[in-house]
């Protein structure tokens, strides 16, 4: 007696993928130790085996994850600016009046680009090297516009609801962060100040950053 064949709809064919799937943790440790070795010594001051050799893993990991140098460095600094102003900071909260939300926003602004990492970051973005490799420029694009994007659709929800006025969004969102910033960040990328503000000095600045965003923007009652 013969034993009875599958059929085809009997055998379990293997699913078409990609590939074998990345290992997330590796991908973080990479990033971590790019963040931090890029900073300490600059873009040109590691090569690609010192970062694979801070995150545990080969250099081949390091490619495979990420493709070159260049690459890893602009991803790092999105990963960067993503875990320093995550999206959830831009979400809707409308019970929260418009002051309170750009206050909110602000000083996880201001701490970001003033933290030491950051300062020696804008030094390092700001020299000749770094701009002929138009590295600047990608570094721009995987953060700080990320973060302006965001912080546009905000504004945007915010005119929806009646809070603001503006006609520009986009103009507005870069005067807002640049405002922010202020004479405090400038002093500190030129080492003027005796390391970052104090509390009450960092408090004053950005109450008045906003107030002066909402006196050009902030809508006003009509019966006023």
């Amino acid at each position: 007696m013969s034993t009875p064949q599958p059929s085809s709809k009997d055998i379990r064919q293997p699913s078409p993928g990609p590939g074998r799937p990345k290992d997330l943790a590796k991908r973080a440790a990479i990033l971590e130790a790019a963040e931090r070795m890029f900073l300490r010594h600059g873009y040109e001051g590691v090569s690609m085996d010192q970062i694979a050799a801070a995150a545990g893993v080969s250099k081949l990991t390091v490619y495979s994850h990420f493709g070159d140098k260049g690459a890893l460095f602009t991803e790092a600094a999105r990963s960067w600016c993503e875990q320093q102003m995550p999206v959830s900071l831009f979400e809707r909260a409308p019970h929260l009046p418009v002051r309170e939300r750009l206050m909110d926003i602000a000083h996880s602004y201001f701490t970001m680009v003033c933290s030491p990492e950051a300062v020696a970051g804008h030094r390092l973005l700001c020299s000749p090297q770094m701009v002929e490799k138009q590295l600047a420029r990608l570094f721009w694009e995987a953060g700080p516009e990320r973060v302006q994007a965001e912080f546009a659709r905000f504004l945007e929800r915010r005119i929806a609801v009646g809070d603001l006025v503006i006609n520009d969004v986009q103009h507005a969102a870069g005067q807002f962060f640049a405002l922010v910033r202020g004479d405090l960040h400038s002093r500190l990328v030129f080492d003027c100040d005796d390391g970052e503000p104090g509390h009450a000095r960092q408090q004053a600045h950005l109450e008045a950053a906003v107030d002066m965003f909402l006196r050009a923007y902030g809508a006003r009652d009509p019966a006023q």
